[in-house]
């Protein structure tokens, strides 16, 4: 896999800008906006996820093509849009496999740095990449990657699979009784993800090799990465909670306002 990531790095400085400066930026201010504020618009950052992960899948499971991915796109941010609350349940426990994979991946992950990285795109030296030949190019290193991902998981030991899929259905259930939470933990890691991801593509074309960087300090950016995730969701539950309070007062004072006063038809007042 770091053999991949090598190479992928080498490849990028030649890219085209805006394959990796327009994705990049964008990346880095949403992920922003989700880590420290996705709370608040919970509804609207479970659609754009949903919306996402179905794309994802479709585009693979549809053998990349484009149409029937986004056709599958809008139909699941309808229905995690539905079922708003067993979406972010079942996202939290991916997100928190994802992260125990993270960690006792490592062993099993080849470590090849100083190698010379060599792939299968045969290509010029000093060429550069229209914007056309750049997707195409980290498509296949998008398939190269979940190849790599299967790999690892089959080496892995039983008991490692065990701890993943226990971490998954821990926090799930968490999820269930402590919703708010899970959505809180849900948008920081999203957004810590953002700006990892934002911030690799954005290095990859200034050709700062961020990918070789984090191979070898693993340890260090995943306790960044954590540590990231832990102060969001603890912002959020703070700051989202009192801005809920100010918008529920709010509304209340002016239904108080706008209410008509009641008149009185006891013959008394006649």
């Amino acid at each position: 896999m770091l053999e991949i990531a090598q190479y992928l790095e080498q490849t990028a400085v030649r890219f085209n800008p805006i394959v990796l400066v327009g994705p990049g930026l964008a990346a880095v201010l949403l992920g922003l906006f989700v880590w420290l504020g996705g709370l608040g618009f919970r509804r609207t950052l479970v659609a754009i996820v949903g919306a996402v992960s179905g794309g994802i899948c479709g585009f693979f499971i549809t053998a990349r093509n484009t149409v029937p991915a986004m056709a599958l796109a809008a139909i699941t941010a309808v229905i995690a849009i539905t079922f708003e609350k067993i979406f972010i349940t079942i996202l939290t426990g991916v997100l928190m496999a994802a992260f125990g994979f993270a960690v006792l991946a490592r062993p099993y992950i080849e470590n090849t740095a100083g190698a010379t990285p060599i792939g299968r795109h045969e290509i010029q030296r000093d060429k550069a990449f229209d914007i056309q030949q750049s997707v195409e190019i980290l498509k296949a290193y998008t398939a190269d990657f979940i190849t790599e991902i299967k790999r690892i998981l089959l080496q892995m030991p039983v008991y490692s699979l065990a701890i993943i899929a226990a971490l998954a259905v821990i926090f799930m259930t968490a999820g269930l009784y402590h919703w708010r939470f899970a959505s809180a933990f849900c948008c920081a890691a999203l957004g810590a993800m953002l700006i990892f991801a934002g911030m690799i593509l954005l290095l990859l074309y200034k050709g700062a090799a961020p990918i070789s960087r984090i191979c070898q300090n693993q340890s260090f950016y995943l306790c960044v990465f954590a540590a990231m995730t832990a102060l969001g969701a603890a912002e959020q539950l703070l700051l989202c909670q009192r801005t809920v309070v100010k918008l529920i007062r709010k509304k209340k004072t002016n239904k108080d306002r706008t209410e008509p006063e009641k008149t009185s038809t006891d013959w008394r007042n006649i």
